[in-house]
């Protein structure tokens, strides 16, 4: 099945969700003592300066790992393709104008927009009036 390309669709449908856990964006250097696996990341990228990881709060907590900020995690559940262009640019566009950071991870299925914890449930109205405007 392949993901909705049509921009207007996409927005009009991608019925967003806010998770309830607490995300950080932590990085590990190579030398890292700390069993990536241990941490169960929700995601991971390669980056020259270290591997980014994405977890839970508690588990960075109890690995002792160094981050910034705490994020909610916001699910856009239309089925979205990896070429549909402008859903990144317009739920960013509508976040910003509320001045709430969007951290966007593109999965295969759907977009995660992980925002600030403490503006998680304003970027989620943000989002729903977007829906609702089919902006």
């Amino acid at each position: 099945m392949s993901g909705e390309t049509d921009l207007d669709k996409l927005i009009g449908s991608m019925q967003p969700i806010l998770g309830e856990q607490e995300y950080v964006f932590a990085s590990l250097d190579k030398d890292s003592p700390i069993a990536v696996a241990q941490l169960q990341p929700l995601a991971t990228f390669y980056e020259e300066e270290g591997l980014t990881v994405i977890v839970l709060k508690t588990h960075a907590d109890a690995s002792g790992i160094p981050y910034q900020g705490v994020f909610q995690r916001i699910t856009l559940s239309v089925h979205s393709s990896l070429e549909a262009v402008g859903l990144t640019a317009a739920v960013s566009c509508a976040l910003a104008r509320e001045g709430i950071s969007a951290n966007v991870v593109a999965a295969y299925y759907h977009d995660h927009i992980f925002v600030p914890a403490a503006k998680a449930n304003q970027a989620l109205s943000c989002l729903l009036k977007l829906v609702g405007n089919g902006e």
